[in-house]
């Protein structure tokens, strides 16, 4: 949380975002490929679950001011992250920098991609200069009091994590490639695989169970795959309890005929013995008729 001077009592005649944008054609130093689409994987996987998503902002290259005695001071973290405040500028306006005495809150991350031009400012090994404005690592450190800076080498690979513990940058040691950070209930750490059909190590957010948080994009392909899994599933469903129906009438059909084939049965044998009866009786009669009792015999 930023803490401010005295001056924040006259933030309101203080310059603002719009005041104070980040574009600026004439400055070197625009990223590359890989700055972007890194900055970009960061942004679309950061979904803290302790925080709904308009209470999160996260960004590329956008400058943060830090002292409103010096309006053309700023750093431009390659990646960064504020939670706890709106994603849009109150409320409504995409954000064109970050103004600190007009927000009030500082950056929970920083993240910064080496380079061979800014390796040294990176990682704080720059000395500031009199009159001059303070090294990148100095800003980070006692002026925003970020408690978490990463740097990642694209080159080697290699990941760092520094964390503020009291006034300074202590560098941590990472748990499986990964560093947990309770505030927002991710980890951040490395993964190898295809992003922008390009494979590679990368940075990107775990969850607290250790799975990869997916891109909105995988996340929707995976969502559709499963509605699609699911639909068959209620197809494969119905058309079992078709058959299930159709093997039930068939069942009671059988029964049916098994029914009727027992009472013709039963009929027959009733016609039979009738039958058998009558020719008795002819029989004892015609022997009456010839003077023989047929009980008798």
């Amino acid at each position: 949380m930023y803490i401010p001077d005295s001056q924040s009592s006259q933030a309101k005649a203080l310059p603002t975002m719009y005041d104070l944008p980040s574009e600026d054609p004439e400055e070197p130093g625009l990223p590359d490929e890989y700055h972007q689409w890194q900055a970009q994987v960061l942004c679309d996987s950061c979904i803290p679950p302790n925080y709904p998503a308009d209470r999160v902002f996260s960004a590329s290259d956008l400058n943060l001011y830090y002292d409103s005695n010096h309006l053309n001071w700023y750093k431009r973290p390659d990646w960064y992250l504020v939670v706890g405040v709106s994603r849009f500028y109150q409320d409504r306006d995409l954000r064109q920098s970050y103004v600190i005495w007009d927000e009030l809150v500082s950056p929970l991350i920083a993240i910064e991609f080496l380079s061979p031009g800014t390796e040294d400012e990176d990682l704080g090994l720059t000395e500031s200069e009199l009159n001059k404005p303070p090294t990148k690592w100095q800003v980070y450190e006692r002026i925003f009091k970020i408690p978490y800076y990463f740097v990642f080498s694209k080159y080697n690979n290699q990941l760092r994590v520094f964390r503020l513990i009291g006034n300074r940058y202590r560098e941590q040691v990472l748990t499986g490639f990964r560093f947990w950070i309770p505030e927002i209930q991710l980890s951040l750490g490395l993964w190898e695989g295809a992003f922008i059909q390009n494979q590679r190590l990368w940075l990107r957010w775990y969850d607290l169970n250790g799975n990869l948080v997916l891109t909105p994009e995988k996340f929707e392909r995976q969502r559709a795959q499963l509605e699609s899994q699911r639909a068959e599933l209620e197809r494969q469903r119905a058309e079992f309890e078709r058959q299930q129906a159709e093997i039930e009438r068939q069942r009671a059909e059988s029964e049916k005929q098994q029914a009727e084939s027992e009472r013709q049965r039963a009929e027959f044998e009733k016609q039979q013995a009738e039958s058998e009866r009558d020719r008795a009786n002819r029989l004892a009669d015609r022997l009456r008729a010839m003077g023989i009792n047929p009980d008798e015999l």
